[in-house]
């Protein structure tokens, strides 16, 4: 009889001995009908179900010990990771800005002209009359008649650039920055070279605070035609321009790290599990090696049922004839970054543990790509140094 069977049964004597209740296990019922036919008077504890159900199932050999230890494992690494993954939310600060804004105009759009019709010699005359009347108004502060008076012109005349971007500028002296935008966009629609719609438009923004927008804009008027006004609105927008910048790159920076983090602690995650794995099987394979030579029970992450008996047929690099030995060095596994990659493939563990169950399963995954060279390189492992 093998003599590691024996030694267990000894000690299982040994166990009944001092702890009858362990005998109060139902599935030890077989043994006590055993003891009890050979005349066997046994202790009440040994039928009792109360404390003796602790004690049994304390005994239930070491390998269940073994694995509450790897499960309590598992979890305090995952534990661990969960931990480190409760980071704050990243909260933006406000940014500190200098200069004046205005609130918004919601007014209704302001008349547009019509750029499909013809404009003809006497529109054209009309027009100017009309716009010579408003600068009049400007001049005297009177912003509404001079409003008034512009829309006339651009009515008569709708393919001036010229027009609209004079009014976007009375809009502007009136805080009204939005009616100002609408016409300096339809100057630039006009004309995409008009720098007094650059600049109306530049300024305009500024009033509504749009720092960035406002700071590109009055750059290409100052480039098609700088004037003294551009640089000094340009010396209030550029500086807060600047900030928002500055402040964008910093929050996406620590964006990105954040993010750089949660990946390097999945890498981690991933590794840890991996190493859990691979310490279970290196107990689970001394364990069994010493119990049984040759074979390798379950020894490798996934399971290996039985050892790999007889050569690996269909002509696979690493057959290896004769079983598989019982005392692998796993820290070869573990040691190679390209093994311990291909274990959180799913698909090259299914296959793995298809070949170990039964190793005539390999031919089947010869011609995959994916499987085959993880395959090769742990039978190179197995087979040991040539």
């Amino acid at each position: 009889m093998d003599a590691a069977k024996l030694n267990e049964l000894k000690k299982f004597i040994d166990q009944c001995k001092s702890n009858p209740s362990i005998l109060s296990d139902p599935s030890l019922s077989f043994f006590r009908d055993y003891l009890e036919s050979l005349g066997a008077k046994l202790p009440s504890s040994a039928y009792s179900h109360g404390a003796g159900d602790s004690k049994s199932k304390s005994y239930v050999v070491e390998e269940s010990d073994e694995e509450v230890v790897d499960e309590e494992e598992k979890m305090n690494v995952e534990e661990e990771v969960e931990e480190e993954e409760e980071e704050d939310e990243i909260i933006e600060s406000d940014v500190e800005l200098e200069g004046d804004t205005v609130e918004p105009d919601n007014d209704p759009p302001q008349k547009m002209g019509d750029p499909s019709v013809e404009v003809t010699d006497e529109n054209r005359d009309a027009s100017q009359a009309a716009k010579a009347k408003a600068m009049e108004y400007i001049s005297e502060g009177k912003f509404e008649e001079a409003i008034e008076n512009l829309t006339e012109a651009i009515l008569l005349n709708p393919t001036s650039a010229i027009m609209y971007a004079t009014r976007a500028s009375v809009y502007i002296k009136m805080k009204k920055p939005n009616a100002a935008i609408r016409d300096a966009n339809a100057a630039l629609e006009i004309n995409p070279d008009s720098a007094k719609g650059y600049k109306s438009c530049g300024i305009a923004r500024a009033m509504l605070g749009q720092w960035e927008d406002a700071a590109k804009d009055l750059h290409l008027a100052s480039k098609l035609d700088y004037d003294e006004e551009i640089n000094n609105v340009l010396k209030k927008v550029e500086p807060n321009a600047h900030r928002i910048e500055e402040h964008r790159r910093k929050y996406d920076r620590l964006r990105k790290e954040r993010e750089d983090r949660k990946i390097e602690r999945e890498r981690q995650r991933r590794r840890a599990q991996a190493q859990a794995a691979y310490e279970k099987a290196k107990k689970q394979e001394q364990s069994s090696s010493s119990r049984k030579p040759g074979g390798m029970p379950g020894g490798f992450p996934g399971g290996m049922p039985g050892g790999m008996p007889g050569g690996m047929p269909g002509g696979f690099p690493g057959s290896m004839p004769g079983g598989m030995p019982g005392n692998v060095d796993f820290s070869q596994i573990l040691n190679d970054p390209e093994l311990m990659a291909a274990f959180s493939d799913p698909e090259i563990m299914a296959a793995l543990k298809d070949v170990m169950s039964n190793p005539a399963n390999l031919a089947k995954h010869q011609a995959n790509p994916k499987v085959a060279p993880v395959i090769a390189k742990m039978m190179g492992k197995f087979a040991g140094p040539k």
